[in-house]
């Protein structure tokens, strides 16, 4: 989505506003809303398959069992955060459990995780839309945080000038 970014000028009320496009207030509630709706939807899909794929058999695995599953509750109880909004924190939370999956994805296929290991894009198709989803969260929650980090530096780089301006005024 062109022109978003987190509301607020870095104040990490959360949320985000259009620049361009949909105009005005009510376009500006409609985009954070369409965009928690998508983050929501992403996180939901990853948990429906991690909740399939331990139903189906991964619940028999030591250990790999109880982080599907951990994982799948995890997924549905943040996506469904992201409906009643995003504050910068749930964003930091949603971009991990992504990051996990993902981490447990590429383990999983390279190193072994907790000696499990899966080939290619096993099982089919969930491993693939699995990553597509993981990514999908990523791309949607990284630029707001980014967002909200230049925000936050440009606050502080503001409140220091300040605070070295009122210095040296009192130093006179």
């Amino acid at each position: 989505m062109s022109g978003f970014v987190s509301g607020g000028g870095g104040d990490g009320r959360g949320g985000a506003v259009s620049r361009g496009g949909v105009g005005g207030i009510g376009g500006k509630v409609v985009v954070r809303a369409a965009w928690r709706l998508a983050v929501a939807a992403t996180l939901t899909v990853s948990g429906v398959i991690h909740a399939q794929l331990y139903l189906d058999g991964y619940r028999f695995i030591h250990d790999i069992g109880v982080m599907f599953l951990v994982q799948a509750s995890v997924s549905f109880a943040v996506a469904a955060l992201f409906l009643i909004g995003s504050p910068v924190g749930l964003r930091i939370v949603g971009a991990g459990v992504a990051l996990g999956a993902l981490a447990g994805f590429v383990g999983s296929r390279t190193v072994g995780v907790f000696g499990f290991t899966e080939k290619g894009f096993q099982p089919a198709p969930q491993a693939l839309i699995s990553v597509l989803v993981e990514v999908a969260t990523l791309a949607l929650v990284v630029p707001t945080l980014v967002q909200f980090g230049r925000g936050w530096l440009a606050d502080q780089k503001r409140r220091t000038l300040r605070s070295a301006l009122a210095a040296e005024g009192t130093a006179d």
